[in-house]
């Protein structure tokens, strides 16, 4: 039902969207109706919750081992900040930084860490995902990385902020590497979706090296070796999601 709230909410955006698809310059996640950011983070609360800490988390070498010790984790993109605080919730030792450049997501996530009781251990700080701060064992990116309109910036910059034994977890929707092998009912949405909210919003922040609608393994594991990550492992997998591993 969120995901269906969600695409209908793209209505409200119809004029913007014909106009940057025109004028090829793009259409910001910030531009859009408020409703798509609730319903989005609606959306993956459900999805995350059934996986993130009992499948996708031991899935990655190492590191639930680390957060359990404690660990400094970021979550780069964090709109909303619900998987950020799952982590927090399940990992009392580790301490959790959220970074997104959407200063209402930003609120909004500092708000529903204080109601989950987590703040003391959650941050959540407005800045680009090609420039916050700190160092930290593990880097996510939830559905957010194919958004981004440098993803190799990005990358290299992801590379710079990891310890050296740290992980950066990778989570993307399942796409394959060609549009032959999308053509399901979960491509078609994929490629609609995606066409009205991730490229435009890639292509309003830089049109360097956009991912396009369907980011495949082939495509990002081309990224990261790019940005000088050496190990690039496909560590979980459902129906709708892939958990990557990526490490210096």
């Amino acid at each position: 039902i969120s995901n269906m709230v969600m695409v209908s909410t793209l209505h409200h955006d119809i004029e913007g969207l014909r106009d940057a698809y025109r004028g090829g310059h793009g259409f910001g996640w910030h531009e859009h109706h408020g409703d798509l950011f609730s319903s989005m983070a609606r959306s993956s609360t459900v999805d995350y919750g059934a996986f993130l800490v009992p499948e996708w988390i031991p899935a990655l070498k190492g590191v639930e081992d680390k957060l359990r010790a404690g660990a400094r984790v970021a979550d780069v993109g964090c709109g909303y900040g619900g998987p950020t605080i799952m982590l927090a919730q399940a990992f009392p030792a580790s301490t959790f930084h959220g970074f997104d450049y959407h200063v209402e997501s930003i609120e909004a996530a500092r708000k529903a860490a204080a109601d989950a009781g987590v703040s003391e251990r959650v941050t959540f700080e407005a800045v680009g995902a090609d420039s916050f701060p700190g160092t930290y064992d593990l880097v996510c990116t939830f559905d957010a990385f194919h958004d981004m309109g440098d993803p190799l910036g990005v990358a290299r910059h992801i590379r710079g902020s990891l310890a050296a034994d740290g992980t950066w977890m990778i989570a993307e929707l399942n796409a394959s590497d060609s549009v032959e092998e999308n053509v399901s009912p979960f491509g078609r949405m994929l490629y609609s979706a995606s066409s009205l909210v991730c490229v435009p919003n890639a292509v309003s922040q830089s049109d360097t090296r956009a991912l396009g609608a369907a980011a495949g393994q082939a495509a990002l594991r081309d990224v990261t070796a790019e940005a000088g990550f050496t190990h690039f492992r496909l560590a979980a997998e459902t129906p709708f999601n892939l958990i990557l591993e990526v490490r210096p």
